[in-house]
């Protein structure tokens, strides 16, 4: 590959890396721009997954950095996510590919509807839900999750956002940590059963994960600063421009 195409993956990958640590679909823009460069789908979607997981690393660290976690809770959640999504990553989901970005685009909306502008519960009612309860179903949902996730990252980050802003009631700061921390542990799976069946390019693959690195690194840090405002802003800005991307294509 030549170098000017790697420099394009390298600066592909920071906008990425700082788009899925502050809010999700990333993978949006360089799932696309590995296919333009000459990668076929599905080594693309392995190799993406090079740089997810070593961005993980960084997302979790950046946000440990600034005293944000959501351990050991995050450790269940990824447990059941992994489980998950090593069914995902393994079958083969019977829907046209034009059909399934539309209903994704959809629900991608909902999502962000909800998450943003509130659950359906009560308004003043913001303290974090941890009972036995809540706990359990979160990591049931988590394993569907991963199986979303497995089977394609694009968009998964704001899932699990509503998921634990929904379930839970985090904020969408510490929902951000337990969130990249998720995705590091159910994408080891994921990544495995890519190169087990030999679709990663590695070159591409790891100068994808030193710009998705880093942007996570300044994304989890950026958003701990920021807050809830900028995050919900960029969240609206990401899912829009997601949900536009796959109604259109």
């Amino acid at each position: 590959m030549e170098i000017i195409n790697l420099l394009i993956i390298l600066g592909v990958g920071l906008l990425a890396g700082f788009i899925n640590t502050v809010a999700g679909g990333g993978s949006l823009l360089t799932m696309p721009v590995l296919i333009f460069l000459g990668l076929p789908p599905a080594v693309a979607n392995g190799t993406n997954r090079v740089a997810i997981f070593i961005q993980s690393f960084f997302g979790v660290a950046g946000y440990k950095s600034k005293g944000i976690s959501a351990f050991p809770y995050s450790l269940w959640l990824g447990i059941s996510a992994l489980l998950g999504a090593i069914v995902g990553a393994k079958i083969a989901v019977e829907i046209s590919g034009e059909l399934f970005e539309r209903i994704l685009a959809i629900v991608m909306v909902g999502v962000i509807v909800v998450t943003v502008f509130g659950s359906p519960g009560s308004k003043g009612d913001m303290m974090e839900k941890m009972s036995k309860k809540q706990r359990v179903l979160a990591i049931i949902v988590f394993f569907f999750i991963g199986i979303y996730g497995g089977f394609i990252q694009a968009g998964v980050g704001f899932i699990i956002l509503a998921a634990l802003t929904l379930i839970n009631r985090f904020t969408l700061v510490k929902a951000n940590s337990a969130k990249v921390f998720v995705i590091l542990v159910y994408t080891a799976s994921a990544l495995m059963v890519f190169i087990i069946e030999d679709k990663i390019e590695w070159l591409p693959g790891l100068i994808l994960a030193v710009g998705n690195s880093a942007g996570a690194w300044f994304g989890s840090r950026w958003a701990v600063d920021k807050g809830e405002k900028w995050i919900k802003i960029i969240l609206i800005i990401a899912v829009t421009g997601m949900a536009i991307k796959l109604w259109f294509g």
